[in-house]
């Protein structure tokens, strides 16, 4: 089934375009680390394999953003169970909460989606009890366009671009590995021992 690496780097390159299109794969939702040591899930929103690079949206007042900021190592590790793939990825992560990348990633989104940026505290702020954070009003409904609004000035972008991608292969048959290290060729691929 995966027997050459280019067949290897296709299906790589394949599901980490449909992880950023569909909810219902398993790999929609992977955890990323940044250099701090901190891993959290996150909803991956896009893979351009022509930047090489993944798309998440995050609340710019938020811990990983200072981290990360205009460049720092991130990972993202993807599982499907039911393939028995995992995709390991390494890159680098920057934020962006201005410009044409945040801008159109804004306006892509629903008002319901946006409505999560209307949070009163920065993400991790103490609170003396169980909250989402949003404003009353705001609590369960389909905001307009209006009412989201304000919420602009909070939301950011992460942008992982790939330099390495480890796939592994689960089979009782024998496991497969293979590393890619990204080159101005493309992805430069090496079998390795599961």
């Amino acid at each position: 089934m995966f027997e050459t690496l280019d067949s290897v780097k296709a299906d790589a390159i394949a599901r980490l375009v449909e992880a950023g299109k569909s909810r219902h794969t398993p790999m929609h939702t992977p955890v990323v680390g940044t250099s701090d040591g901190d891993m959290r899930v996150m909803v991956l929103r896009e893979y351009d394999p022509d930047t090489r690079r993944l798309r998440f949206h995050t609340d710019a007042r938020s811990p990983k953003c200072a981290v990360v900021s205009e460049g720092a190592p991130a990972s993202v590790l993807l599982y499907n169970p039911e393939a028995k793939i995992q995709i390991r990825a390494r890159g680098i992560g920057r934020i962006e909460s201005q410009g044409t990348i945040a801008d159109a990633a804004w306006e892509a989104s629903t008002t319901f989606a946006r409505r999560c940026y209307l949070v009163e505290d920065a993400p991790g702020a103490a609170s003396d009890a169980g909250t989402s954070g949003l404003p009353d009003w705001a609590q369960g409904i389909q905001p307009s366009e209006e009412q989201v609004a304000p919420a602009r000035e909070n939301f950011a972008v992460l942008l992982v671009e790939l330099e390495r991608l480890d796939w592994l292969y689960l089979a009782n048959s024998g496991h497969r590995r293979a590393v890619f290290e990204a080159s101005d060729n493309g992805w430069n691929g090496q079998w390795v021992v599961p």
